[in-house]
């Protein structure tokens, strides 16, 4: 997910000194086996997951109703049923749920269980809304997320020395396990742990980030993945505990404006070939945890620009879906790509006061039609139909594979 609540500055990139200073304090328990961890889910190789059969993974982020103001209307409620409904409809076979946990300001102490609801009611709620999408035929991520009160982007957090982190990190380790909980009693598909932590997982503070993802390693048996921002997914050390390559994707595709869709594209065969590196120098998938562009002219230039800051916003259905066409289509052609999750729709469908008209979601758009030609597509990941056997017969017996 984009910053929060402002335009956030990119953010410092780390320097080569810095960056061997980390690989130095980080290698001896990076390089460590975790003996006491449950077996890894997918066999080594970026195309891991496409020699699974599985088929890609066609996904629609649901978020939460973010109001305690909105009783009934949030994860697990009717209307979650109807979302369900209308991502099946999509041509979607994953959802990913994003339970928020809090931060006070980017100089935390600890995170607060509790978002928008008590801790309690959310936890059922949430493992509820996994119980409906499986009963609905859909497979889960659940994607613990954290929510900056005072504002800035969550890849930007310092809680400052190192006795300061470490006690962030004890917070931190007790709200992600009791959602790993979550996941491991309803069965969740797929667990990330955490989301745009740079300030965390690319400098010398990681050791204690993969001493936690070996802790829900051996807590949670499905798989795990992590949800890299698009720019640092390759400066990560964590990514070997990993079982997928998560990356929130909101590339830019073009630096000027007013860019054609064929303009667009070739920006997705760039962001292609980046990708392709990272998941053959490490030999696992990728999945886009997140993607998604606005509804607004331009959106693939700066697409982590939040919309809830703009105003006097010209609505652009036709520049949102070139975008949308420009990410996808040269994505979906490569092997090592496992899927995408779609940023996003929400918990009730007909709840519009949670974005503005220029926002992400694509319900109701030119974008949403993109989405659905590319859902009902045939994708790398995918296993090929054999020759000679009806493709409406092979797609019959294998639901949810197109």
């Amino acid at each position: 997910m984009p910053a929060e609540e402002y335009i956030s500055p990119r953010f410092e990139q780390a320097s080569l000194a810095r960056r061997a200073s980390c690989a130095l304090f980080c290698a001896a328990i990076l390089a460590t086996p975790n003996a006491g961890a449950a077996e890894r889910r997918l066999a080594p190789g970026a195309r891991a997951w496409a020699e699974r059969g599985e088929g890609a993974i066609r996904g629609i982020t649901i978020g939460p109703i973010e109001s305690g103001l909105h009783p009934g209307k949030g994860y697990g409620s009717e209307a979650y049923w109807r979302t369900l409904a209308e991502t099946r409809a999509l041509g979607a076979n994953w959802v990913s749920l994003t339970p928020f946990g809090r931060v006070a300001d980017l100089s935390p102490t600890g995170v607060s269980l509790t978002f928008e609801q008590p801790f309690e009611e959310n936890r059922v709620a949430v493992g509820r809304a996994i119980d409906l999408a499986h009963a609905a035929g859909l497979r889960v991520l659940l994607v613990p997320h954290l929510w900056v009160e005072s504002g800035g982007w969550r890849g930007e957090l310092d809680p400052g020395g190192e006795d300061e982190w470490q006690r962030f990190a004890k917070s931190y380790g007790t709200f992600l396990r009791e959602w790993a909980l979550v996941a491991r009693d309803h069965h969740a598909d797929m667990l990330a742990l955490g989301v745009e932590l740079r300030s965390w997982v690319t400098t010398a503070h990681a050791p204690s980030f993969v001493a936690l993802a070996r802790e829900i390693r051996a807590l949670y048996s499905g798989l795990i993945t992590y949800a890299s921002n698009w720019d640092d997914v390759d400066d990560s050390v964590i990514t070997g505990e990993l079982d997928l390559i998560g990356v929130n994707a909101f590339f830019p595709l073009t630096e000027h404006p007013g860019a054609t869709t064929s303009e667009l594209m070739q920006g997705g065969k760039r962001v292609a070939l980046k990708l392709a590196a990272v998941a053959e120098h490490w030999g696992k998938p990728i999945v886009l945890t997140e993607f998604g562009y606005t509804t607004r002219p331009d959106p693939a230039l700066r697409p982590w620009e939040w919309p809830d800051t703009m105003s006097h916003v010209v609505v652009d259905e036709e520049a949102q879906a070139s975008a949308y066409a420009g990410l996808l289509a040269p994505l979906m052609r490569e092997p090592w790509l496992a899927g995408a999750f779609m940023w996003r729709l929400y918990a009730d469908p007909n709840d519009l006061s949670q974005e503005a008209e220029w926002g992400f979601s694509p319900r109701g758009k030119r974008a949403e039609l993109v989405l659905r030609d590319a859902y009902a597509a045939h994708w790398a990941a995918d296993p090929p139909w054999p020759v000679g056997q009806s493709l409406f017969r092979y797609a019959a017996e294998r639901p949810g594979i197109f």
